[in-house]
């Protein structure tokens, strides 16, 4: 039996992918579980219109993505941090902080594991931060240290 899948299937195949399988296995597991519909021109039809659906709702997240790097890249995220001689901060302020703080007063949400080869802000002044917001947009975001 030939089956599309319409989902990514460990150790059968990629979403899109035309596959034999045994009768039983693609009747009672795959396409009973929605993870694969019958290689048939109808079948061929609704995984077309399936990828047409998501190239449209990737430009969408796109979009949405350079708009809100534009806002991303206004800010700046001051924070009073003790510090001793020599400008050298006690602890330091980590992605989470960042995230919290840019949660909270400016109602962002970002995912602080998309911060690209962040370490913590450890000396006073204004550090850059590079943050990817969705697949090759990628904000810049300013982070000012100052001593409390």
């Amino acid at each position: 039996m030939r089956v599309i899948l319409t989902q990514d299937v460990k150790k059968l195949g990629k979403k899109g992918d035309i596959v034999k399988v045994a009768d039983g296995y693609g009747q009672n597991y795959l396409i009973k579980n929605g993870l694969a519909v019958i290689a048939t021109e109808t079948g061929k039809e609704i995984v077309a219109a399936n990828k047409e659906e998501e190239k449209l709702q990737d430009a969408l997240n796109k979009k949405n993505a350079e708009s809100l790097k534009e806002v991303i890249e206004k800010i700046t995220l001051d924070f009073k941090v003790k510090a001793g001689e020599g400008g050298r901060v006690f602890g330091g302020v980590s992605t989470k902080h960042i995230v919290e703080k840019l949660q909270s007063e400016h109602d962002i949400k970002v995912d602080k594991r998309k911060f690209l080869d962040a370490k913590p802000a450890q000396s006073l002044g204004t550090t850059k931060y590079k943050v990817e917001l969705y697949k090759g947009v990628i904000a810049e975001l300013k982070v000012h240290l100052t001593q409390d």
